[in-house]
Order: structure tokens, then sequence, then C-alpha cells
């Protein structure tokens, strides 16, 4: 019986720590990965002007997440 109720108590710590990861607000450096990565490799290697529709889709993508940019 102890190593069932010990079983149950690290279920709701779990729960716990999900419910916490998820009501902590996104930081905008971490959203995005997929769409930051792609831009920030062609603004290294062709420059900011000639990469202005991936900027355009990041800047998308980061509202979607719920960022005002």
């Amino acid at each position: 019986r102890l190593s069932t109720t010990m079983a149950h108590a690290d279920d709701k710590k779990g729960e716990q720590r999900d419910e916490k990861e998820e009501s902590k607000p996104k930081k905008i450096c971490c959203a995005c990965p997929e769409t930051k990565a792609i831009r920030d490799q062609c603004i290294a290697e062709k420059g900011e002007d000639a990469c202005q529709d991936l900027i355009e889709k990041h800047k998308e993508c980061l509202r979607a997440e719920g960022f005002n940019v």
C-alpha cells in the first residue's frame, strides 16, 4: 500500500509540474524556433533586405503565439 501511495504522490507532482510549465508565459526568444533559425541563417548569408519574406513569416508565427510584434 505504501508504494501505491508514493506512486500516486509522484503522479501528482508530475501534474503540478505540467500545470506550472503551461501557465508560464513563453519568452519571445524561445518561441517559433523553426522560423527563427531559417530567418537568422538567411540574414547571416544574404543580409536583412533579401530576407523580408522570412522575417515576416517569423513575425506571423510570433503573433500566433500571442506576441505583439
